[in-house]
């Protein structure tokens, strides 16, 4: 029943943006259709979808403008100002970004544009696998790594990670910082997640002393929270990434939890990750709803 309860909820917060795509949107609005908060929301909704809530709503607008476009003589500056854009250059820009020519192009006959379709939440109700978690309360702690900030725009994180990780292992980094660490593992950390700027920071690093010193590397905080753990066995990236997607598509909807808009990890032992049975971790920061 929880699950369909969620799937409702989010089919209802679809149709809200629907209705909405010539007028403002607010993430506030929206997750209240849901009954969820804002941060809960939205990484649900990108975890599910692989668009963040305002990549969709852009794209769905630059498809209904273009499609607006083609078929009425409207001014290109009447759609712009119409689907929420500020200026004629600007929609020009996001339109050709989208669609790859000018607004003033779909009228040409024969002319070929993209279409962001209509997304739709689908519930799978297996019930053939546990899904085994813990929960655990945390202290906060400090750790030391390496940093970068990547979008989540266009699924940019989903490219840029892998490769952030590669130039980490090659360049020695992930080594050197094991010597840092309380214990022999690495935490690859979400920091600072901002799903409307659809930008965030991301650590490779490790659990380290307060008082040690970092030398060239980075520190950060990550505040104390209630945590829910999920195991993950098997090669990597395969294994921890259809985790993922059955804590966000299984778990979360089916139980009385959700994320609480703080830093998530995944933790990494020493071992060969192309094993099957490399086991590793994923930490997720909860509260109940």
């Amino acid at each position: 029943m929880a699950n369909l309860e969620w799937l409702i909820r989010m089919k209802n917060a679809l149709d809200y943006m629907e209705s909405r795509m010539t007028g403002p949107l607010r993430i506030e609005e929206i997750a209240a259709v849901a009954y969820v908060s804002p941060f809960h929301f939205q990484r649900m909704f990108s975890m599910l979808t692989g668009v963040t809530v305002a990549d969709y709503i852009r794209k769905r607008r630059l498809t209904l403008a273009a499609q607006e476009l083609a078929i009425s003589n409207i001014r290109v500056l009447d759609v712009a100002l119409k689907y929420g854009y500020d200026s004629p250059e600007s929609f020009a820009k996001a339109f050709r970004k989208a669609h790859g020519l000018p607004p003033s192009a779909a009228r040409e006959p024969g002319v070929q544009l993209k279409a962001f379709p209509r997304l739709s939440f689908h519930l799978s109700l297996k019930g053939d696998q546990e899904m085994d978690y813990k929960i655990v309360n945390k202290e906060a702690f400090t750790v030391i790594g390496k940093s970068m900030e990547v979008t989540c725009k266009d699924g940019e994180n989903f490219r840029r990670i892998p490769q952030f990780w590669n130039e980490c292992n090659e360049d020695g980094t992930s080594d050197k910082l094991i010597e840092f660490g309380l214990r022999e593992e690495w935490l690859g950390i979400c920091m600072n997640m901002n799903m409307e700027t659809e930008m965030l920071s991301y650590w490779i690093g490790v659990e380290a002393d307060a008082s040690t010193d970092p030398q060239a590397y980075e520190t950060a905080v990550v505040p104390a929270a209630t945590w829910a753990v999920f195991k993950s066995v098997g090669a990597m990236p395969d294994a921890i990434q259809g985790v993922w997607q059955r804590i966000f598509q299984e778990w979360f909807p089916g139980t009385g939890y959700e994320h609480t808009g703080g830093p998530e990890f995944e933790l990494y032992p020493p071992g060969d990750t192309s094993a099957e049975d490399y086991v590793c971790e994923i930490w997720i920061p909860v509260m109940k709803k």
